[in-house]
């Protein structure tokens, strides 16, 4: 595989080297790689946590288990003032 980096790149990649961060641009792009990665599984991870929770806030939504519009502002008001006073 052939990659052309943009000129961007290319000059931060030069830097890098220059700056004896990397000892040449492979280093440098296998770096970047890895940090895109890991930035992926966390973003898969996250995404799957919302599922999660979403699939459990219909399931009780459908199992009757949600708050009216009332109680709900109530609720916020409750943790607003609650947080408020935490503060000092």
């Amino acid at each position: 595989m052939t990659i052309t980096p943009r000129p961007e790149h290319e000059r931060y990649i030069a830097q890098a080297i220059e700056a004896g961060t990397y000892r040449n641009a492979d280093e440098a792009v296998a770096r970047a790689l890895e940090v895109l990665r890991s930035e992926d599984e966390g973003l898969r991870a996250e995404k799957q946590a919302i599922e999660e929770k979403l699939e459990r806030a219909e399931r009780q939504f459908e199992g009757g288990e949600f708050y009216s519009a009332e109680e709900s502002r109530a609720d916020l008001a409750r943790r607003k003032a609650e947080w408020l006073a935490s503060r000092g």
